[in-house]
């Protein structure tokens, strides 16, 4: 059986390809050739059906939403809550990060109400299987990636750029925070413990024929991404960067689809070479951002701080957004915050594809909808186009003016005076 990047590659696609390349308002041959060059990614394994979402050059920007439970905290119906609340409100994709409880059973009840592309992260499983993190030994890395992939995850993310030659970089760094990486920080530390090789790197092909049997998505993990602003757009970050892009061209040549992940904490006047350095040295891989936050000072707002930071990323080629909550640095989030992370992050997504090269006619068309609701106040469409239809009316209800114009202005309201200024001149 043949991966989709290698059907893509000989010219031919499966039927559910011309679905997604409707959604996005692309050519179907277009999209076929951009997932052969990489360019694309389509998370959908082999033994799943979901619904497939395109992400890449000239694909709408796609949101990511995490959820899972925490070793403090397991409430396994809460977390299956926050996945459809998640889908709810526009996320793209789902990540199931749970590091407390039966793994294998939440995992499970969480895919069951998940239709969108479905991912991983499969080293936290094995490092609660191994009960302490050093006690893992090398086919604990692969064993949970196999398990994973046959129970049908669409998309894992490994830390296959953590080696020895980013390693001795990181020690070398004056860096405030180090690794704020879960899963950067798991294998490093197993690597200085057992003074042996990142299984993920030095076993790369074989990890690569596990995902290929599945058609499994690789997103390749930011282990080093920047945790504060202090640490932004450092020489450990690039050194990762430039590792993630060799293991991209392994894994086109192999049949396998890729997409790679991106800091983090970074000052908005540096995103752009942040993302124009990964596009590049990546050969235009799928890029997977974080934010990024551009302060570190919004403890309870850092899904603002991360929009804001994700918005100049999408204009500058990000392609999938990681959601963050206002939770974010403090505690695992809430069925609510969960909420309020997905919105920010689709008011992102689709500031950046109002500038979008391939979706920047689609999204100003909805802005220009919306503009005509509001001439007219036609308040039922306002409210349909709203990122969220529901607190858009609510809001509205509850202080509704006399006049059709809303109750900030009322009948002083800016565009109703000129409306009626220029009808009684009959202009």
């Amino acid at each position: 059986m043949e991966t989709l990047i290698e059907e893509a590659k000989k010219g031919q696609a499966p039927d559910w390809l011309k679905e997604v390349a409707k959604f996005e308002g692309i050519d179907l041959e277009l999209l076929i050739k951009l997932i052969a060059r990489g360019e694309v990614v389509v998370p959908k394994n082999v033994r799943r059906e979901n619904s497939p979402k395109a992400i890449g050059k000239f694909m709408s920007t796609k949101i990511n939403a995490n959820v899972g439970t925490s070793i403090d905290y397991v409430n396994v119906e809460e977390e299956i809550e926050k996945a459809r609340i998640a889908q709810k409100y526009g996320a793209d994709a789902v990540m199931d990060l749970s590091t407390g409880g039966n793994l294998d059973e939440i995992r499970k009840k969480i895919m069951e109400v998940v239709s969108v592309p479905f991912g991983t992260v499969p080293i936290y499983q094995a490092a609660r299987s191994a009960g302490i993190v050093v006690d893992m030994d090398e086919d604990d890395f692969f064993n949970a990636v196999e398990k994973q992939a046959r129970d049908g995850v669409d998309f894992m993310t490994i830390h296959a750029g953590v080696n020895w030659t980013s390693v001795e970089r990181l020690k070398r760094s004056d860096r405030l925070l180090g690794v704020v990486s879960r899963g950067g920080a798991i294998t490093i530390g197993w690597m200085l413990h057992n003074e042996k090789e990142n299984p993920y790197y030095e076993n790369f092909d074989y990890l690569l024929e596990i995902l290929k049997e599945y058609d499994v998505t690789i997103s390749l993990g930011d282990a080093f991404r920047p945790g504060c602003i202090n640490d932004a757009s450092d020489r450990v970050k690039f050194t990762e960067f430039i590792l993630l892009g060799e293991l991209v061209e392994k894994c086109r040549n192999a049949g396998v689809q890729a997409m790679v992940e991106g800091p983090g904490h970074v000052p908005i006047d540096e995103i752009e070479t942040s993302v124009k350095a990964m596009k590049y040295v990546t050969k235009n891989a799928p890029l997977y951002l974080l934010g990024p936050l551009v302060t570190d000072i919004a403890a309870g707002y850092d899904h603002i701080a991360a929009a804001i930071g994700a918005a100049v990323a999408g204009m500058y080629g990000a392609d999938l957004i990681c959601y963050v909550t206002p939770s974010e640095h403090l505690a695992l989030p809430t069925v609510n915050d969960v909420k309020e992370g997905v919105i920010a992050a689709k008011i992102a997504a689709h500031a950046a594809d109002l500038v979008k090269e391939g979706q920047r006619e689609r999204a100003r068309y909805v802005d220009y909808e919306m503009s005509l609701a509001r001439r007219d106040f036609d308040w039922e469409k306002q409210f349909k186009l709203s990122v969220d239809p529901e607190r858009a009316r609510r809001t509205w209800e509850n202080r509704k003016s006399n006049s059709e114009a809303c109750s900030m202005c009322g009948d002083l309201c800016a565009i109703k005076l000129v409306k009626e200024a220029f009808k009684q001149r009959n202009v």
